[in-house]
């Protein structure tokens, strides 16, 4: 089935690149975290604390639960980080209608994705199907 996305999210795809970073991870949901640790992501809420993090990093985590697949993370390079109207919704619309789940994270000046890992070559395709260039 063939999507139509709208000009302008397509042209600010054009305009931006992707890098498939090194590594597989994980989602744990924790006790507590070291302050002093390297991960990809620590998010504290009144419910839980969740880190993203590489799988060689899991022994250091005081694990409650782990999601049990494993992930590949894409940073998107976006042209006009915050003004990029529709960007994140034409990058997911476009995984999930393949049949994927997507889990997304934003930074102050790059969007990220996470896919399960054996799905990294399928997200690949579709990423430069949009109009991406890969880094």
């Amino acid at each position: 089935m063939s999507r139509t996305y709208s000009k302008n999210a397509l042209d600010e795809i054009a305009q931006s690149n992707f890098d498939i970073q090194p590594g597989n991870y994980i989602y744990a949901k924790v006790s507590s975290v070291d302050p002093n640790a390297s991960h990809f992501l620590v998010s504290r809420d009144a419910d839980e604390i969740t880190v993203v993090t590489t799988e060689d990093q899991l022994d250091s985590l005081q694990l409650i639960e782990r999601n049990k697949d494993v992930y590949r993370l894409i940073s998107l390079n976006v042209a006009v980080p915050f003004y990029s109207v529709g960007f994140i919704a034409t990058v997911c619309d476009a995984i999930a209608s393949a049949g994927m789940n997507v889990l997304v994270v934003s930074t102050f000046s790059k969007d990220y994705i996470m896919v399960r890992a054996d799905l990294i070559e399928r997200t690949e395709a579709i990423l430069l199907s949009l109009g991406f260039e890969e880094r």
